[in-house]
């Protein structure tokens, strides 16, 4: 991928703009906020969207974690891929097993009903931008109501990660390594999306 197209804040303006703001700190330090903190108020509104679904939402933390990944496989975000990685197993309770099966997980034994209702969920709204009635009711029926709600609204809050980190080329953080652990890139960042 080319070279970021938004010159980065310095780490110590990001986290300054953090302050005045009210944004939290660690979020600041990132690569894509330290881009995105050029439009204060949308840096603002994003954090608190993010945090919001990680923290206060209904769905499960692991079932999210398997959501977001997901996305960044299909969409080719190596940045969202990159971020997730760990978090999803060090924080949210994944494994790198079932991680690295979300890449054709339709292939894989690892998922139970409730991960295949999510995951379907999360490709169609990505594949059409919509959730037919019998995958809606499928979510609800293993989710239950508000934590359906939650799903649709962590594919679309983590799509716009993907589209943002992508379309302003986004580097990863130093140090943290392309397409963990392998560095078997998703066709899509290339291609475009892919739902193998």
């Amino acid at each position: 991928m080319s070279k970021e197209r938004v010159e980065m804040l310095s780490t110590e303006t990001s986290l300054e703009m953090a302050r005045e703001l009210g944004v939290h700190e660690p979020i600041a330090k990132l690569n894509i906020f330290r881009t995105m903190f050029h439009r204060p108020k949308t840096a603002k509104a994003i954090s608190d969207l993010i945090l919001s679904l990680l923290f206060e939402a209904e769905i499960e933390h692991r079932l999210r974690e398997l959501i977001i990944m997901r996305i960044g496989w299909v969409t080719g975000s190596n940045y969202e891929w990159a971020q997730h990685w760990p978090l999803a197993q060090e924080i949210f309770g994944c494994d790198s097993e079932e991680l690295l099966a979300l890449r054709n997980w339709r292939a894989s034994e690892l998922f139970d009903e409730r991960d295949c209702a999510v995951l379907t969920a999360t490709d169609e709204l990505l594949e059409t931008g919509d959730l037919c009635d019998q995958s809606w009711a499928q979510c609800e029926a293993a989710l239950g109501r508000d934590a359906s709600i939650d799903l649709v609204a962590a594919v679309g809050t983590w799509q716009l990660v993907s589209k943002l980190a992508r379309g302003l080329r986004v580097p990863l953080e130093e140090g943290v390594a392309s397409w963990p652990p392998d560095g078997k890139a998703s066709p899509a960042e290339i291609n475009g999306p892919v739902f193998g």
